[in-house]
């Protein structure tokens, strides 16, 4: 069913109703309560329109009252308005309905298992909304306390629910960046698995393989994350939530995507968009996540201009549901100042990628702790826009100030990732990239060749020798060879290591060709190999012409409206692929 649209206008002589009884509110707190969910809600909801959130908030903090109102599922968008209303207010319902599942949970410890079947009830739906929120660490409270009821009994409908608390409490930990309690999860959650399995029962595997494929894909195990996501695939069945079915498209998306296999993650992704949009509605916070990897997906196939107009989508989906200061809203906001950085990368108009970039930091440090996994890449992308600026700015103090910023925004970045990653690691890999950058804007050759040399040699092992992330650092190590260190033969060397490497993947249309063309151009003009100027102009009015043809289309969401394949075929020709081509990793 549809989400219901965000506009609330109730029938008038209803809407007079529900005003008089929140102009008594005080005389009838609790008449109200014995209301049906769904009144009740709309007498709270216009004391949110009333601006009246200390009253809202006294009521949404006493969890049988808020447990009520999650009954009424139609109204769950309106309910994400004033939840994040009080939030941003500084009313703490998050962890004050948080604490107090846990005391409840606590308190019917000794009470029979019906009891606690009911509070495990509430506490996944209580958990699911503060997750779905972006209160991961309330959540993850709530989750804890409906596993530790699971614990209490040892029997079969115990093990199912807890198999289900363990993909829930998964999916929080993965969100918060808690990947080592993650993996914890994960393995406990295959030891219920196993119980089952030894009395003939088999709960579905897709939610908790698709959120290990998440959890991998986050730490960049691609191989691994690819590997699970084939496993996740195969779980998918008639009668699975289509939530958990979307989850599982658009993970497998990404992990086809960092594997470069570019026809399954479209396939993948656009199938995930459709279902998203037909079942949940084009306003829900489902589909923006769907739009998000749609993004991610188009950024990585280079068509960077639909990429930032799906990103733009999903953030506006984001603040129309969430506003104020959401981390989901701030993911959104980083997504966007990366491929509008990438996207106004020539012209150097990037005030807009700024703007984003600020606003995903200033969300994440008013709501996270200061060293926060998550502010490691919104520093990174605001350091990147900063060291262009720089680069731009005709004012010798000015352009000091902001290269210096961007340097200790990568520095920190750094430590985030090698405290989280440890050195062999391709996020670990890219900051030293970004910094060898940096250090050549800042005229520190041997620095910068330095941090060239060591991103290249950490993603040659993990990634192989023709991945788009080598291609990437091979021509900036060239950009540096070539510009400032009169390294011509080198650079020449790297630099057509780099092209062929972005043909090979993306073939003669590559937006990052130019930069090698460029470099080359200036390259042989630099040694009096006039021949080759020659050829290489013409090489690069060949791609500008072929640029002009490659990316007609104007709406990358107008060949998803309607999806040609079922679920069911989608996922069948996802399998057989897999069969055709034998294991991959």
């Amino acid at each position: 069913m549809a989400a219901a649209e965000l506009e609330w206008i109730p029938e008038t002589l209803y809407n007079t109703a529900i005003s008089a009884v929140v102009d008594n509110y005080i005389r009838s707190r609790r008449d109200i309560r014995s209301l049906p969910e769904n009144i009740q809600f709309d007498v709270y909801y216009k004391l949110y329109q009333q601006g009246r959130l200390c009253q809202l908030g006294s009521e949404f903090c006493e969890l049988e009252v808020f447990a009520k109102v999650l009954r009424a599922l139609d109204k769950r968008h309106l309910l994400h308005h004033c939840f994040q209303a009080l939030m941003d207010h500084g009313v703490k319902v998050a962890s004050v309905l948080a604490y107090s599942f846990s005391r409840r949970c606590s308190y019917i410890a000794e009470s029979d298992s019906t009891v606690k079947e009911k509070a495990i009830q509430v506490g996944f739906v209580l958990g699911g909304f503060l997750s779905d929120a972006g209160w991961y660490s309330d959540a993850e409270k709530v989750f804890l306390s409906c596993l530790q009821l699971c614990t209490l009994h040892d029997e079969m409908l115990h093990w199912f629910r807890a198999v289900e608390c363990c993909v829930r409490l998964l999916h929080v930990r993965n969100g918060n960046c808690k990947y080592h309690l993650g993996e914890e999860t994960f393995k406990l959650a295959q030891t219920y698995m196993d119980k089952l399995s030894k009395h003939g029962q088999q709960a579905n595997k897709a939610a908790l393989y698709g959120e290990l494929c998440a959890l991998l894909f986050a730490k960049s195990h691609y191989d691994e994350a690819y590997k699970w996501c084939i496993e996740a695939m195969k779980e998918i069945t008639t009668g699975l939530p289509v939530k958990v079915v979307v989850d599982v498209l658009r993970q497998a998306s990404k992990a086809c995507v960092v594997k470069r296999e570019f026809k399954k993650a479209e396939q993948l992704i656009k199938h995930a968009v459709y279902l998203a949009r037909d079942h949940f509605g084009s306003k829900h916070p489902k589909y923006s996540d769907t739009l998000l990897d749609y993004g991610f997906y188009l950024l990585n196939v280079d068509n960077i201009c639909q990429s930032v107009a799906i990103y733009q989508a999903a953030l506006d989906i984001r603040q129309s549901v969430f506003g104020g200061k959401n981390i989901h809203v701030a993911t959104a906001h980083e997504d966007l100042a990366y491929s509008s950085y990438v996207h106004q990368y020539s012209s150097g108009k990037f005030d807009n990628a700024l703007f984003h970039a600020e606003r995903a930091i200033g969300i994440i440090t008013h709501i996270l702790p200061e060293d926060h996994l998550l502010l490691a890449s919104s520093k990174r992308v605001k350091a990147l826009i900063l060291e262009e600026i720089a680069i731009d700015c005709h004012n010798k103090e000015t352009e000091q100030r902001l290269l210096q910023e961007a340097h200790d925004l990568h520095l920190s970045s750094l430590q985030l990732a090698k405290k989280a990653f440890g050195e062999f690691n391709v996020q670990t890999a890219k900051h030293y990239g970004n910094l060898g950058r940096l250090y050549q804007s800042m005229r520190k050759f041997k620095e910068a060749e330095e941090m060239h040399i060591k991103a290249i040699q950490i993603k040659e092992q993990l990634l192989g020798q023709e991945d788009y992330e080598v291609a990437l650092s091979v021509g900036h190590l060239a950009s540096l060879y070539n510009y400032d260190m009169n390294q011509y033969e080198n650079a020449e060397k790297l630099y057509l290591r780099s092209i062929a490497i972005g043909k090979k993947l993306f073939g003669e249309g590559y937006s990052g060709l130019e930069y090698d063309y460029r470099g080359l151009i200036k390259l042989y003009n630099s040694i009096g190999n006039y021949e080759k100027v020659f050829e290489y102009h013409n090489v690069l009015s060949n791609w500008n012409r072929l640029r002009d043809r490659q990316y007609s289309v104007t709406d990358a969401l107008e060949d998803v409206n309607t999806s040609p394949q079922s679920t069911e075929e989608v996922v069948q020709s996802f399998l057989m692929s897999q069969n055709v081509e034998g294991p991959s990793c």
